[in-house]
């Protein structure tokens, strides 16, 4: 084989390993976010999450937990668990955007006047 065929053989094989590896690369950097999300703790008509910001928008996994002794649900930019009675537990991924501060709530009637609401702040 001449040598320029050795180069380009080299070189084609190269490219071909960077555009493979690529995706893999871009899924990395994609990172998803977990917060933790504690129902009816310390009280039965509250969230407390394992943390109130995010560093960036992106997609936010929040693990919901209800340890409280009534049903409850999480809602937050337009999107809600199922209702969970205690014990259960269910994920919601929700997008941001853009940053932004963003309340989140019970739905279920009176919960969240009784204090189940808050803000997420996404940086």
């Amino acid at each position: 084989m001449t040598r320029p065929r050795l180069t380009l053989l080299i070189a084609t094989a190269a490219t071909a390993a960077l555009a493979w590896s690529l995706p893999a690369i871009a899924h990395a950097s994609a990172a998803t976010t977990t917060v933790k999300v504690t129902i009816g703790k310390p009280t039965e008509f509250h969230f407390q999450l394992s943390s109130s910001s995010v560093a960036k928008p992106g997609t936010v996994s929040f693990a919901v937990t209800n340890k409280g002794t009534l049903a409850h649900n999480f809602k937050i930019d337009g999107k809600k668990t199922p209702t969970l009675a205690p014990g259960k537990s269910t994920t919601l991924t929700v997008t941001f955007k853009k940053a932004g501060r963003y309340p989140y709530l019970c739905t279920i009637p009176g919960h969240a006047a009784a204090g189940m609401k808050g803000t997420l702040t996404v940086k």
